[in-house]
């Protein structure tokens, strides 16, 4: 069964919506020049009115250690998504703080990106194309090298997400400007998404 991770969440109905869809992950965005940031107290907020069975990953680039670190003390996150040049010492450095599963966004163009995943020490890898958040898909024949359980994201719609759970068979699936209206959440195509790829998994 493919995981679903709804990122990008930003407002107290959202959070209604995925209450009610239960998605497995839903994703807060904490790079400040993101289009869908949200700051520290918000995203506590919104973590408190979240489904305890829903699992809320921060997703943070190039962030200070210390700060993640405050994120995960103060019990805001259940996971952590690196969208940087986060290094192999920093996930190292990172791990002596917590636990909680490490996911790794990586930029997919070509066959050394794919390498560059398969050896990653994250726990999970999240594969996009170059322009994440922007709804574009990448080459999915160069995921025939992947070796290890990753989030597909990148370009995914209610459109093509039930063709990508039926032919890649992912992990999860991750999705954030393909559930969007006018740059804000939809609930009618957050539901429908969530459909497809539960309707795909059940055959």
């Amino acid at each position: 069964m493919t995981n679903i991770k709804l990122c990008g969440l930003s407002r107290p109905c959202d959070i209604e919506a995925v209450n009610e869809l239960k998605p497995e992950y839903i994703g807060f965005v904490f790079a400040s020049k993101s289009k869908r940031y949200v700051s520290m107290e918000k995203a506590f907020e919104l973590k408190r009115e979240l489904h305890p069975e829903i699992k809320a990953v921060g997703v943070f680039v190039n962030e200070n250690l210390e700060t993640v670190r405050e994120y995960i003390e103060r019990d805001i996150i259940d996971a952590i998504q690196l969208h940087g040049e986060e290094s192999k010492e920093y996930i190292r450095q990172l791990r002596t703080y917590t636990n909680k599963p490490i996911i790794k966004a990586f930029s997919i163009a070509g066959e050394q990106d794919i390498g560059a995943a398969n050896a990653s020490n994250a726990d999970y890898v999240l594969l996009d194309s170059q322009t994440g958040g922007t709804g574009t898909v990448f080459d999915w024949s160069l995921l025939k090298k992947i070796n290890r359980p990753y989030f597909l994201a990148g370009g995914l719609t209610v459109h093509n997400v039930g063709y990508a759970v039926s032919v890649l068979q992912p992990y999860g699936v991750d999705v954030s400007s393909g559930i969007e209206s006018n740059g804000y959440k939809d609930k009618n195509k957050m539901t429908a998404f969530v459909s497809a790829v539960r309707k795909e998994g059940k055959k």
